[in-house]
């Protein structure tokens, strides 16, 4: 049951009635006659042959609202892009397959590498990034909505409420983030979000007790959700992190550029499952503890650019006070589980904590020894500045890609 309470600096558009999807669908029709929608769908090749996406798009073949669906494709080879378009194919909805694997693709990242503004790194940020860039590129769609690929309990409601607030000509919001709980088969999962980015947050607020960012990434529920609409005009002006810094980074963005009038959250789903990471706690290139690092990181490049000063004493603070709140929220956690009949390891649970303690504090001295790191990918205002011939040539790269390869 949700409830009605305002919490924060931004909107939260709750699910107080469990609307029909029907009745979503058929006023995203009349929207979609104003405002077209699109949706983009990173995903990588070995994604296919899982339950989670042959579902997904079950599902988006009884949607009716969409004009055009963008689907990235990473890791896979010629024949696997082949297969990747029968895949795809029953999808009723215009939809292109970008091959970001293929030579034609590759052939725009070494332009973009020309002039030094290709993503630096392979992964989502950059998948997204092509995707978003491809949008732009048609000037199709007024509205689009993202989401992952590897949900495992997607139902195209998630979808509806996900685009609703930006697709709608009577809201204002520029851009929109997904939230839902993250209880699956007894279980109570989101171990990053919960255990680190709101422990940290709230430490950071010890530590810097008048920040308004600060208080504004506390405002979201879930913010490491992997799934926002936005008004395709947004899509312009953001910089992304390529790493896992890439949900911290884009709500760095829209809050640079735009009011927190004009940023809401929507819940999306009463249960929410995906592919789940393992904690690798000897490898920092890997699982939970790279993602732990990289959102740690993002976060305090972020506090830098609005002014605060941080020093190995600074990150020495925030860890010890990082790990008292983290701490104490296990047992929060805990009584939550056990007052809802709901298991939690409470000591898989600490050593995750001190995992994330470690890395805040490899995060912040990787900070001070590269002060000059910009992971971000240029903007497309600015790759359409610097090739202004690019934007048609990616279209007919796709499109190439496409005549020579669909059956």
């Amino acid at each position: 049951m949700a409830d009605f309470y305002q919490n924060g600096v931004i909107t939260t558009l709750h699910n107080l009635s469990d609307r029909s999807v029907d009745e979503l669908e058929k006023e995203l029709l009349v929207f979609a006659r104003a405002r077209p929608m699109s949706l983009v769908l990173p995903c990588l090749y070995s994604e296919l042959a899982g339950p989670a996406l042959t579902n997904i798009v079950d599902e988006l073949c009884k949607v009716p609202y969409l004009s055009q669906i963008v689907i990235g494709l990473d890791r896979a080879t010629e024949d696997e892009y082949k297969h990747a378009l029968e895949f795809f194919s029953r999808l009723p909805q215009a939809h292109v397959v970008l091959w970001n694997d293929g030579p034609r693709l590759k052939n725009i990242d070494d332009r973009l590498k020309e002039q030094d503004l290709e993503p630096k790194q392979m992964g989502k940020g950059r998948n997204v990034w092509y995707c978003l860039g491809y949008v732009l590129a048609t000037g199709e769609a007024k509205s689009v909505a993202l989401h992952d690929c590897d949900i495992t309990t997607y139902k195209r409601e998630l979808l509806a409420r996900l685009i609703y607030p930006v697709a709608n000509p009577n809201f204002n919001y520029q851009f929109c983030k997904g939230y839902y709980s993250r209880i699956a088969d007894g279980s109570m999962n989101g171990r990053v979000c919960r255990l680190l980015v709101t422990p940290l947050l709230r430490a950071l607020k010890k530590v810097f007790p008048t920040d308004g960012f600060i208080e504004y990434l506390d405002s979201y529920r879930y913010s490491l959700a992997g799934e926002f609409s936005l008004r395709s005009e947004v899509i312009n002006d953001i910089r992304i992190p390529s790493d896992w810094g890439l949900e911290i980074g884009v709500l760095s963005e829209v809050k640079r550029n735009y009011s927190t009038n004009r940023l809401c959250q929507v819940d999306i789903a009463d249960q929410y499952d995906h592919k789940h990471q393992e904690l690798s706690e000897d490898d920092d290139d890997k699982g939970l503890s790279k993602m732990s690092i990289d959102i740690s990181k993002a976060i305090f490049r972020k506090l830098a650019t609005t002014g605060l000063v941080f020093n190995t004493e600074t990150f020495r603070t925030i860890k010890a006070t990082y790990f008292r709140i983290a701490l104490d929220f296990i047992e929060t956690y805990n009584n939550d589980a056990v007052m809802n009949g709901l298991t939690l390891d409470i000591h898989a649970e600490e050593q995750a904590v001190e995992l994330f303690a470690e890395n805040i504090m490899k995060a912040g001295l990787h900070f001070l020894d590269n002060p000059m790191e910009t992971p971000f990918i240029p903007s497309w205002t600015r790759v359409n500045s610097a090739l202004p011939e690019l934007a048609q040539d990616f279209i007919s790269a796709v499109d190439e890609d496409l005549d020579q390869y669909r059956t």
